[in-house]
Protein backbone atom coordinates (compact mmCIF):
# COMPACT_ATOMS: atom_id res chain seq x y z
CA UNK A 1 0.00 0.00 0.00
CA UNK A 2 1.12 3.76 -0.44
CA UNK A 3 0.02 4.93 2.62
CA UNK A 4 2.43 4.86 5.75
CA UNK A 5 0.29 4.81 8.99
CA UNK A 6 1.70 6.34 12.52
CA UNK A 7 -1.74 5.16 14.23
CA UNK A 8 -3.33 1.76 13.73
CA UNK A 9 -6.76 2.59 11.32
CA UNK A 10 -10.32 1.56 13.07
CA UNK A 11 -13.05 0.72 10.51
CA UNK A 12 -17.14 0.61 10.80
CA UNK A 13 -19.93 0.46 8.36
CA UNK A 14 -21.13 2.84 6.28
CA UNK A 15 -24.27 4.57 6.95
CA UNK A 16 -25.61 6.30 3.98
CA UNK A 17 -24.59 7.22 0.72
CA UNK A 18 -25.42 10.41 -1.27
CA UNK A 19 -27.96 10.25 -3.94
CA UNK A 20 -29.74 13.36 -4.92
CA UNK A 21 -30.42 16.83 -4.51
CA UNK A 22 -32.73 18.81 -1.85
CA UNK A 23 -36.23 18.23 -2.55
CA UNK A 24 -37.34 21.36 -0.23
CA UNK A 25 -38.73 24.29 -2.33
CA UNK A 26 -36.75 27.49 -1.66
CA UNK A 27 -36.93 31.33 -2.95
CA UNK A 28 -33.39 31.98 -4.72
CA UNK A 29 -33.51 35.94 -3.10
CA UNK A 30 -34.40 34.61 0.37
CA UNK A 31 -32.53 31.23 0.93
CA UNK A 32 -34.49 30.44 3.84
CA UNK A 33 -37.70 30.38 2.68
CA UNK A 34 -40.64 27.82 2.79
CA UNK A 35 -43.87 27.95 0.68
CA UNK A 36 -46.45 28.08 3.10
CA UNK A 37 -49.42 25.58 2.56
CA UNK A 38 -51.68 27.30 5.27
CA UNK A 39 -51.77 24.07 6.65
CA UNK A 40 -48.18 24.66 9.03
CA UNK A 41 -45.41 22.56 9.26
CA UNK A 42 -46.16 18.99 10.55
CA UNK A 43 -42.75 17.61 9.72
CA UNK A 44 -40.18 15.96 8.05
CA UNK A 45 -41.73 12.75 6.40
CA UNK A 46 -38.89 11.12 5.16
CA UNK A 47 -35.70 11.52 7.31
CA UNK A 48 -33.35 8.91 5.98
CA UNK A 49 -33.76 11.14 2.29
CA UNK A 50 -33.95 14.14 3.90
CA UNK A 51 -30.73 13.58 5.35
CA UNK A 52 -29.18 12.02 2.82
CA UNK A 53 -30.05 14.94 0.28
CA UNK A 54 -28.48 17.61 3.00
CA UNK A 55 -25.47 15.85 2.67
CA UNK A 56 -25.63 15.77 -1.29
CA UNK A 57 -26.28 19.19 -1.20
CA UNK A 58 -22.64 20.18 0.72
CA UNK A 59 -20.96 17.69 -1.65
CA UNK A 60 -22.87 19.48 -4.50
CA UNK A 61 -22.15 22.90 -3.80
CA UNK A 62 -18.06 22.39 -2.78
CA UNK A 63 -17.72 20.73 -6.41
CA UNK A 64 -16.82 23.93 -7.68
CA UNK A 65 -14.03 26.35 -7.91
CA UNK A 66 -16.58 29.30 -7.32
CA UNK A 67 -18.54 30.22 -4.05
CA UNK A 68 -17.18 29.13 -1.11
CA UNK A 69 -13.35 27.78 -2.32
CA UNK A 70 -13.33 31.12 -4.25
CA UNK A 71 -13.52 33.08 -1.27
CA UNK A 72 -11.43 31.05 1.08
CA UNK A 73 -8.41 31.05 -1.68
CA UNK A 74 -8.62 33.77 -4.16
CA UNK A 75 -9.18 36.71 -1.45
CA UNK A 76 -6.05 35.52 -0.17
CA UNK A 77 -2.24 35.73 -0.56
CA UNK A 78 -2.09 31.84 -1.62
CA UNK A 79 -4.10 31.80 -4.89
CA UNK A 80 -5.01 34.18 -8.09
CA UNK A 81 -6.97 34.36 -11.09
CA UNK A 82 -4.76 36.37 -13.46
CA UNK A 83 -6.96 37.17 -17.17
CA UNK A 84 -5.02 35.64 -20.34
CA UNK A 85 -6.24 37.57 -23.10
CA UNK A 86 -9.84 37.48 -22.92
CA UNK A 87 -9.48 33.85 -20.72
CA UNK A 88 -10.66 34.17 -17.27
CA UNK A 89 -11.81 37.93 -17.45
CA UNK A 90 -15.71 36.91 -16.42
CA UNK A 91 -16.34 41.20 -15.89
CA UNK A 92 -13.57 41.23 -13.51
CA UNK A 93 -14.63 38.77 -11.17
CA UNK A 94 -11.98 37.16 -10.45
CA UNK A 95 -9.47 40.00 -10.20
CA UNK A 96 -12.29 41.66 -7.64
CA UNK A 97 -11.32 38.91 -5.23
CA UNK A 98 -7.60 39.28 -5.19
CA UNK A 99 -7.60 43.07 -5.29
CA UNK A 100 -10.24 43.24 -2.10
CA UNK A 101 -12.84 45.70 -4.51
CA UNK A 102 -16.22 42.53 -4.69
CA UNK A 103 -19.24 44.33 -3.74
CA UNK A 104 -22.60 43.21 -2.97
CA UNK A 105 -23.32 42.60 -6.49
CA UNK A 106 -20.70 39.80 -6.60
CA UNK A 107 -21.94 36.37 -7.41
CA UNK A 108 -20.23 34.17 -5.69
CA UNK A 109 -21.47 36.26 -2.66
CA UNK A 110 -24.77 35.66 -3.62
CA UNK A 111 -24.05 31.83 -3.70
CA UNK A 112 -22.38 31.19 -0.92
CA UNK A 113 -24.81 33.08 1.01
CA UNK A 114 -27.92 31.51 -0.22
CA UNK A 115 -26.41 27.81 -0.54
CA UNK A 116 -25.44 27.29 3.20
CA UNK A 117 -28.27 29.57 4.10
CA UNK A 118 -30.60 27.25 2.56
CA UNK A 119 -28.83 24.00 3.87
CA UNK A 120 -29.60 25.80 7.91
CA UNK A 121 -32.88 25.42 6.82
CA UNK A 122 -33.41 22.15 5.56
CA UNK A 123 -31.77 21.33 8.61
CA UNK A 124 -33.52 23.01 11.04
CA UNK A 125 -36.70 21.20 9.43
CA UNK A 126 -35.16 17.78 10.04
CA UNK A 127 -34.45 18.78 13.68
CA UNK A 128 -37.90 20.07 14.74
CA UNK A 129 -39.34 17.93 17.12
CA UNK A 130 -41.99 17.44 14.32
CA UNK A 131 -39.95 15.11 12.15
CA UNK A 132 -39.58 12.65 15.14
CA UNK A 133 -35.50 12.34 13.86
CA UNK A 134 -34.20 9.68 15.94
CA UNK A 135 -31.10 10.76 17.85
CA UNK A 136 -28.04 9.90 15.44
CA UNK A 137 -30.03 11.10 13.20
CA UNK A 138 -30.49 14.41 14.59
CA UNK A 139 -26.55 14.79 15.86
CA UNK A 140 -25.96 14.49 12.07
CA UNK A 141 -28.60 17.30 11.08
CA UNK A 142 -26.92 19.46 14.10
CA UNK A 143 -23.50 18.89 12.72
CA UNK A 144 -24.43 19.85 9.02
CA UNK A 145 -25.87 22.53 10.29
CA UNK A 146 -23.50 23.64 12.40
CA UNK A 147 -21.22 23.34 9.36
CA UNK A 148 -23.14 25.52 7.29
CA UNK A 149 -23.77 28.18 9.81
CA UNK A 150 -20.32 28.48 10.65
CA UNK A 151 -19.98 29.60 7.09
CA UNK A 152 -22.30 32.16 7.23
CA UNK A 153 -20.95 33.59 10.12
CA UNK A 154 -17.69 33.77 9.23
CA UNK A 155 -17.76 34.59 5.72
CA UNK A 156 -20.63 37.72 6.56
CA UNK A 157 -20.92 38.43 10.49
CA UNK A 158 -24.77 37.68 10.74
CA UNK A 159 -27.14 35.22 10.23
CA UNK A 160 -31.02 34.71 9.42
CA UNK A 161 -32.76 32.29 10.58
CA UNK A 162 -36.34 31.61 10.44
CA UNK A 163 -38.41 29.08 12.62
CA UNK A 164 -39.80 26.31 11.01
CA UNK A 165 -43.18 27.40 12.97
CA UNK A 166 -43.11 30.85 10.82
CA UNK A 167 -44.95 31.14 7.61
CA UNK A 168 -43.40 32.84 4.75
CA UNK A 169 -45.38 36.53 5.83
CA UNK A 170 -42.29 36.63 8.83
CA UNK A 171 -38.66 38.07 7.97
CA UNK A 172 -36.18 35.94 9.56
CA UNK A 173 -34.58 37.26 12.84
CA UNK A 174 -30.87 38.19 12.43
CA UNK A 175 -28.15 36.84 14.78
CA UNK A 176 -24.69 38.82 15.39
CA UNK A 177 -21.62 36.84 14.99
CA UNK A 178 -21.98 36.08 19.12
CA UNK A 179 -25.10 34.87 18.68
CA UNK A 180 -24.31 32.70 15.87
CA UNK A 181 -21.24 31.31 17.71
CA UNK A 182 -23.34 30.09 20.55
CA UNK A 183 -25.44 28.59 17.89
CA UNK A 184 -23.29 26.36 16.27
CA UNK A 185 -21.24 25.31 19.61
CA UNK A 186 -24.85 24.21 20.87
CA UNK A 187 -25.39 22.73 18.24
CA UNK A 188 -22.47 21.02 17.66
CA UNK A 189 -22.02 19.93 21.85
CA UNK A 190 -25.46 18.79 21.46
CA UNK A 191 -24.60 16.73 18.66
CA UNK A 192 -21.20 14.58 20.09
CA UNK A 193 -22.78 12.57 22.21
CA UNK A 194 -25.18 10.46 19.89
CA UNK A 195 -22.60 10.96 16.38
CA UNK A 196 -20.69 7.62 16.12
CA UNK A 197 -17.51 7.22 17.24
CA UNK A 198 -14.86 6.22 14.14
CA UNK A 199 -11.56 6.40 13.00
CA UNK A 200 -9.95 6.13 10.19
CA UNK A 201 -12.16 4.27 7.16
CA UNK A 202 -14.04 5.07 3.66
CA UNK A 203 -17.34 5.56 6.13
CA UNK A 204 -15.36 9.41 7.02
CA UNK A 205 -17.71 10.98 4.51
CA UNK A 206 -20.78 11.89 7.38
CA UNK A 207 -20.54 13.20 10.74
CA UNK A 208 -18.53 11.42 12.86
CA UNK A 209 -17.55 12.09 16.68
CA UNK A 210 -14.12 13.24 15.39
CA UNK A 211 -15.62 16.08 12.80
CA UNK A 212 -17.08 17.43 15.51
CA UNK A 213 -14.07 17.57 17.55
CA UNK A 214 -13.09 18.97 14.61
CA UNK A 215 -15.23 21.89 13.91
CA UNK A 216 -15.20 22.66 17.80
CA UNK A 217 -11.64 23.26 17.88
CA UNK A 218 -11.68 25.60 14.79
CA UNK A 219 -14.87 27.37 16.34
CA UNK A 220 -12.78 28.45 19.99
CA UNK A 221 -9.26 29.24 18.21
CA UNK A 222 -11.34 31.69 16.32
CA UNK A 223 -13.48 32.81 18.80
CA UNK A 224 -11.88 35.73 19.62
CA UNK A 225 -12.47 37.08 15.80
CA UNK A 226 -15.58 35.84 16.00
CA UNK A 227 -16.49 37.96 19.45
CA UNK A 228 -14.89 40.99 18.56
CA UNK A 229 -12.11 40.42 21.16
CA UNK A 230 -8.52 41.60 20.83
CA UNK A 231 -6.92 38.36 21.70
CA UNK A 232 -7.58 34.43 22.86
CA UNK A 233 -8.39 33.70 26.33
CA UNK A 234 -6.40 30.62 27.47
CA UNK A 235 -9.61 28.75 28.10
CA UNK A 236 -10.76 28.98 25.16
CA UNK A 237 -7.35 27.89 23.88
CA UNK A 238 -7.40 24.66 26.48
CA UNK A 239 -10.68 23.87 24.39
CA UNK A 240 -8.70 23.67 21.27
CA UNK A 241 -6.16 21.16 22.80
CA UNK A 242 -9.22 18.90 24.46
CA UNK A 243 -11.13 18.74 21.28
CA UNK A 244 -7.48 17.80 18.92
CA UNK A 245 -6.57 15.32 21.72
CA UNK A 246 -9.97 14.05 21.52
CA UNK A 247 -9.51 13.41 18.20
CA UNK A 248 -6.63 11.81 17.88
CA UNK A 249 -7.99 9.88 20.39
CA UNK A 250 -9.99 8.11 18.23
CA UNK A 251 -7.38 6.98 16.07
CA UNK A 252 -6.37 9.88 13.60
CA UNK A 253 -2.62 10.84 13.63
CA UNK A 254 0.07 12.46 11.57
CA UNK A 255 0.40 10.37 8.14
CA UNK A 256 3.51 10.44 5.71
CA UNK A 257 3.63 10.83 2.25
CA UNK A 258 2.05 14.08 1.74
CA UNK A 259 0.40 13.99 -1.21
CA UNK A 260 -0.94 10.26 -0.66
CA UNK A 261 -3.58 11.97 1.64
CA UNK A 262 -5.48 13.08 -1.23
CA UNK A 263 -5.62 9.78 -2.96
CA UNK A 264 -9.21 8.39 -2.73
CA UNK A 265 -7.84 5.60 -0.01
CA UNK A 266 -8.01 5.21 3.74
CA UNK A 267 -5.47 7.21 5.37
CA UNK A 268 -4.61 8.16 8.98
CA UNK A 269 -5.16 11.99 8.27
CA UNK A 270 -8.74 12.40 6.95
CA UNK A 271 -10.99 13.40 9.26
CA UNK A 272 -13.68 13.82 7.15
CA UNK A 273 -14.33 14.12 3.30
CA UNK A 274 -17.10 14.03 0.72
CA UNK A 275 -17.42 11.62 -2.60
CA UNK A 276 -17.85 15.49 -4.42
CA UNK A 277 -15.62 15.24 -7.67
CA UNK A 278 -12.08 16.86 -7.62
CA UNK A 279 -11.59 17.82 -11.18
CA UNK A 280 -12.17 21.64 -10.08
CA UNK A 281 -8.92 21.28 -8.14
CA UNK A 282 -7.28 19.48 -10.48
CA UNK A 283 -7.91 21.31 -14.37
CA UNK A 284 -8.70 25.00 -12.57
CA UNK A 285 -4.87 25.82 -13.14
CA UNK A 286 -3.09 23.31 -15.70
CA UNK A 287 -2.37 24.26 -19.15
CA UNK A 288 -4.69 23.99 -22.19
CA UNK A 289 -1.92 21.19 -23.35
CA UNK A 290 -1.64 19.06 -20.28
CA UNK A 291 -4.28 16.55 -19.92
CA UNK A 292 -4.75 12.64 -18.79
CA UNK A 293 -6.74 9.60 -19.45
CA UNK A 294 -10.43 10.99 -18.84
CA UNK A 295 -9.78 14.76 -20.09
CA UNK A 296 -7.56 15.06 -22.82
CA UNK A 297 -8.39 17.90 -23.46
CA UNK A 298 -6.16 19.11 -20.63
CA UNK A 299 -6.76 22.07 -17.97
CA UNK A 300 -8.19 25.48 -17.97
CA UNK A 301 -5.21 27.35 -17.31
CA UNK A 302 -6.59 29.58 -14.97
CA UNK A 303 -5.50 29.26 -11.09
CA UNK A 304 -1.70 30.10 -10.20
CA UNK A 305 0.14 30.81 -6.90
CA UNK A 306 2.46 33.71 -6.04
CA UNK A 307 6.15 34.13 -6.13
CA UNK A 308 5.74 35.27 -2.46
CA UNK A 309 3.63 31.93 -1.20
CA UNK A 310 6.15 30.14 -3.43
CA UNK A 311 8.91 31.31 -1.71
CA UNK A 312 7.74 30.49 1.90
CA UNK A 313 8.83 26.47 0.73
CA UNK A 314 12.26 25.17 1.54
CA UNK A 315 14.05 24.39 -1.45
CA UNK A 316 16.40 26.26 -4.25
CA UNK A 317 14.74 28.81 -5.96
CA UNK A 318 15.34 28.18 -9.58
CA UNK A 319 14.54 24.48 -9.74
CA UNK A 320 11.69 22.21 -8.22
CA UNK A 321 12.33 19.10 -10.47
CA UNK A 322 12.68 16.32 -8.21
CA UNK A 323 14.88 15.56 -5.45
CA UNK A 324 17.00 18.84 -5.46
CA UNK A 325 16.38 19.84 -1.90
CA UNK A 326 13.37 20.75 -1.81
CA UNK A 327 10.46 19.82 1.43
CA UNK A 328 8.16 17.65 0.35
CA UNK A 329 5.23 20.09 0.19
CA UNK A 330 6.49 21.75 -2.47
CA UNK A 331 6.19 18.44 -4.54
CA UNK A 332 8.05 18.34 -8.21
CA UNK A 333 7.96 18.56 -11.81
CA UNK A 334 8.82 15.70 -13.56
CA UNK A 335 11.16 15.11 -16.34
CA UNK A 336 9.26 12.62 -17.87
CA UNK A 337 6.27 9.86 -17.40
CA UNK A 338 6.89 7.09 -14.82
CA UNK A 339 6.80 4.11 -16.72
CA UNK A 340 4.60 0.76 -15.28
CA UNK A 341 7.60 -1.48 -14.28
CA UNK A 342 9.00 1.74 -12.09
CA UNK A 343 8.14 0.75 -8.75
CA UNK A 344 9.57 4.18 -6.75
CA UNK A 345 7.99 7.68 -5.59
CA UNK A 346 4.38 8.98 -6.04
CA UNK A 347 3.37 7.31 -9.14
CA UNK A 348 4.61 3.65 -7.84
CA UNK A 349 1.51 1.00 -9.30
CA UNK A 350 -0.37 3.60 -10.59
CA UNK A 351 -2.73 2.82 -13.08
CA UNK A 352 -2.50 2.52 -16.96
CA UNK A 353 -5.51 3.06 -18.42
CA UNK A 354 -4.71 4.11 -21.73
CA UNK A 355 -2.04 0.78 -22.13
CA UNK A 356 0.05 3.34 -23.42
CA UNK A 357 3.36 2.28 -20.88
CA UNK A 358 3.11 4.56 -18.60
CA UNK A 359 1.59 5.32 -15.26
CA UNK A 360 -1.75 7.97 -16.44
CA UNK A 361 -1.03 11.30 -15.61
CA UNK A 362 2.10 10.76 -14.13
CA UNK A 363 4.11 13.45 -16.76
CA UNK A 364 2.24 16.20 -14.47
CA UNK A 365 3.65 17.23 -11.24
CA UNK A 366 2.75 17.40 -7.83
CA UNK A 367 2.21 20.25 -5.68
CA UNK A 368 4.10 23.37 -7.00
CA UNK A 369 4.32 23.24 -10.91
CA UNK A 370 7.34 25.74 -11.65
CA UNK A 371 9.60 25.60 -14.83
CA UNK A 372 9.52 23.85 -17.88
CA UNK A 373 7.11 21.30 -18.12
CA UNK A 374 6.99 17.56 -19.96
CA UNK A 375 5.77 14.68 -21.60
CA UNK A 376 5.69 11.10 -20.73
CA UNK A 377 8.25 10.54 -23.43
CA UNK A 378 10.53 13.33 -21.74
CA UNK A 379 10.17 16.27 -24.21
CA UNK A 380 8.89 19.39 -23.76
CA UNK A 381 5.30 20.41 -22.97
CA UNK A 382 4.44 22.66 -25.53
CA UNK A 383 2.15 26.08 -25.53
CA UNK A 384 -0.27 26.68 -28.04
CA UNK A 385 1.93 28.21 -30.31
CA UNK A 386 4.09 25.55 -29.87
CA UNK A 387 7.00 27.07 -27.77
CA UNK A 388 8.13 25.29 -24.65
CA UNK A 389 5.75 25.86 -21.49
CA UNK A 390 7.93 26.99 -19.00
CA UNK A 391 5.43 28.21 -15.70
CA UNK A 392 7.00 31.59 -14.91
CA UNK A 393 7.14 32.72 -10.75
CA UNK A 394 6.45 36.32 -12.06
CA UNK A 395 2.91 38.01 -13.33
CA UNK A 396 2.86 41.18 -14.80
CA UNK A 397 -0.30 42.11 -13.51
CA UNK A 398 -3.45 40.49 -13.28
CA UNK A 399 -4.58 41.16 -17.17
CA UNK A 400 -2.27 40.91 -19.96
CA UNK A 401 -1.03 37.54 -19.12
CA UNK A 402 0.20 35.43 -21.50
CA UNK A 403 -0.40 31.67 -21.36
CA UNK A 404 2.73 30.33 -19.06
CA UNK A 405 2.74 32.88 -16.49
CA UNK A 406 2.29 31.99 -12.63
CA UNK A 407 3.05 28.34 -11.32
CA UNK A 408 0.64 26.31 -10.86
CA UNK A 409 -0.42 24.13 -7.81
CA UNK A 410 -2.08 20.85 -7.70
CA UNK A 411 -2.69 18.93 -4.82
CA UNK A 412 -5.11 15.89 -6.02
CA UNK A 413 -3.91 14.42 -8.98
CA UNK A 414 -5.09 12.64 -12.41
CA UNK A 415 -3.33 9.77 -11.91
CA UNK A 416 -6.30 8.54 -9.78
CA UNK A 417 -9.06 9.55 -11.93
CA UNK A 418 -9.52 13.18 -13.71
CA UNK A 419 -12.30 13.49 -11.78
CA UNK A 420 -12.35 10.96 -8.72
CA UNK A 421 -14.75 11.42 -5.68
CA UNK A 422 -12.48 12.42 -2.71
CA UNK A 423 -12.46 15.92 -1.65
CA UNK A 424 -10.77 16.06 1.92
CA UNK A 425 -12.63 18.37 4.02
CA UNK A 426 -11.06 17.68 7.52
CA UNK A 427 -7.69 16.38 7.84
CA UNK A 428 -5.73 15.49 11.29
CA UNK A 429 -2.51 17.65 10.10
CA UNK A 430 -4.89 20.74 10.59
CA UNK A 431 -6.04 20.08 13.98
CA UNK A 432 -2.33 19.18 14.88
CA UNK A 433 -1.00 22.85 14.24
CA UNK A 434 -4.28 24.30 15.52
CA UNK A 435 -3.02 22.49 18.83
CA UNK A 436 0.25 24.21 18.63
CA UNK A 437 -1.06 27.21 17.81
CA UNK A 438 -3.28 27.22 20.62
CA UNK A 439 -0.48 26.72 23.19
CA UNK A 440 1.36 29.14 21.39
CA UNK A 441 -1.69 31.63 22.46
CA UNK A 442 -1.98 30.74 25.97
CA UNK A 443 -3.14 26.97 26.00
CA UNK A 444 -1.58 24.55 28.02
CA UNK A 445 0.07 21.83 26.32
CA UNK A 446 3.20 20.09 24.79
CA UNK A 447 5.84 22.70 23.13
CA UNK A 448 4.29 24.31 20.72
CA UNK A 449 7.87 24.23 18.68
CA UNK A 450 8.45 20.26 19.33
CA UNK A 451 4.52 19.82 17.65
CA UNK A 452 5.73 22.36 14.73
CA UNK A 453 8.86 20.67 14.36
CA UNK A 454 7.70 17.44 14.29
CA UNK A 455 5.31 17.92 11.36
CA UNK A 456 8.20 19.27 9.62
CA UNK A 457 10.39 16.39 9.99
CA UNK A 458 7.86 14.37 8.83
CA UNK A 459 7.54 16.37 5.62
CA UNK A 460 11.25 16.81 5.11
CA UNK A 461 11.76 20.24 6.19
CA UNK A 462 14.63 21.27 8.53
CA UNK A 463 13.30 21.58 11.99
CA UNK A 464 12.57 25.40 13.57
CA UNK A 465 14.30 26.42 16.26
CA UNK A 466 12.10 29.35 17.44
CA UNK A 467 8.43 29.79 16.88
CA UNK A 468 7.43 33.53 15.89
CA UNK A 469 3.25 34.05 15.16
CA UNK A 470 4.67 34.84 11.54
CA UNK A 471 6.72 31.02 11.25
CA UNK A 472 2.61 29.33 12.53
CA UNK A 473 0.89 31.04 9.85
CA UNK A 474 3.76 30.17 7.26
CA UNK A 475 3.65 27.02 8.52
CA UNK A 476 -0.50 26.73 8.24
CA UNK A 477 0.21 28.14 4.59
CA UNK A 478 2.83 25.08 3.51
CA UNK A 479 0.35 22.48 5.31
CA UNK A 480 -2.62 23.59 4.13
CA UNK A 481 -2.69 24.82 0.89
CA UNK A 482 -5.54 25.09 -1.46
CA UNK A 483 -7.91 23.55 1.20
CA UNK A 484 -9.83 26.07 2.29
CA UNK A 485 -8.47 27.82 5.35
CA UNK A 486 -5.83 30.60 3.99
CA UNK A 487 -8.48 33.44 3.83
CA UNK A 488 -9.65 32.69 7.79
CA UNK A 489 -6.02 31.85 9.12
CA UNK A 490 -4.97 35.64 7.57
CA UNK A 491 -7.46 37.01 9.26
CA UNK A 492 -6.69 35.28 12.46
CA UNK A 493 -3.54 36.53 12.07
CA UNK A 494 -4.46 40.12 11.45
CA UNK A 495 -2.14 40.00 8.06
CA UNK A 496 -5.22 39.88 5.28
CA UNK A 497 -5.89 43.43 4.56
CA UNK A 498 -1.99 43.73 3.82
CA UNK A 499 -0.68 44.19 0.71
CA UNK A 500 0.77 41.39 -1.82
CA UNK A 501 1.24 41.18 -4.90
CA UNK A 502 -1.05 42.45 -7.39
CA UNK A 503 -2.82 44.05 -4.28
CA UNK A 504 -2.51 47.03 -2.67
CA UNK A 505 -3.47 47.06 0.95
CA UNK A 506 -6.97 47.05 1.93
CA UNK A 507 -9.72 48.33 4.16
CA UNK A 508 -10.48 46.92 7.55
CA UNK A 509 -13.96 46.33 6.91
CA UNK A 510 -12.65 43.51 3.98
CA UNK A 511 -12.34 40.92 6.46
CA UNK A 512 -16.08 40.34 6.48
CA UNK A 513 -18.06 40.12 3.05
CA UNK A 514 -21.19 42.39 2.35
CA UNK A 515 -24.60 40.79 2.30
CA UNK A 516 -26.10 40.42 -1.08
CA UNK A 517 -28.06 42.95 -2.38
CA UNK A 518 -30.95 40.59 -2.94
CA UNK A 519 -31.13 39.25 0.65
CA UNK A 520 -31.39 43.05 2.09
CA UNK A 521 -33.96 43.48 -0.54
CA UNK A 522 -35.89 40.76 0.56
CA UNK A 523 -35.28 40.63 4.43
CA UNK A 524 -35.74 44.24 5.86
CA UNK A 525 -33.98 42.69 9.13
CA UNK A 526 -30.96 42.64 7.64
CA UNK A 527 -28.55 45.60 7.81
CA UNK A 528 -25.59 45.77 5.34
CA UNK A 529 -21.69 45.09 7.16
CA UNK A 530 -20.01 48.21 7.78
CA UNK A 531 -17.91 49.86 5.01
CA UNK A 532 -20.41 48.89 1.75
Amino acid sequence: MKNKFLITTVLFGALISFTACTDLELEETDSIFREDSGDGFSGVSDIPSALTNSYNSIRDQLNTQENLYALQEVTSDEMLVPTRGTDWGDNGLWRSLHQHTWDSNHQFLLNSWNNHNRNVFNLSELIAPESNANPQQLAEAKFLRAFSMFWVMDLFGQVPFREVTEGASVDPRIMTRSEAFDFVLNDLNEALPDLPTAGPGPETNFATKASAHFLLAKLYLNKHVYTGNAEASADDMNQVINHVDAIAGDGFGLQSGYFEIFEPDVDSETIWYTNTGVGSRIWNGLHYNQGAVGNDAGGWNGFTTLAEFYDLFEGPEDSNHPNVGQEERRGYVPLEGTSNNESEGFFAGGKDEDEDGYVDGSDIGLGFLYGQQHELDGSMTTDRQGDPLFYTKELPGLVGNPEETGIRVIKWHPSNGAYYEHMVLFRYADAHLMKAEAIMRGGTGENALDLVNELRVLRDATPLSSLTDQDMLDERGREMYNEMWRRQDLIRFNQFTDEWAHKPESEDFRVLFPIPNTALTSNPNLTQNEGY
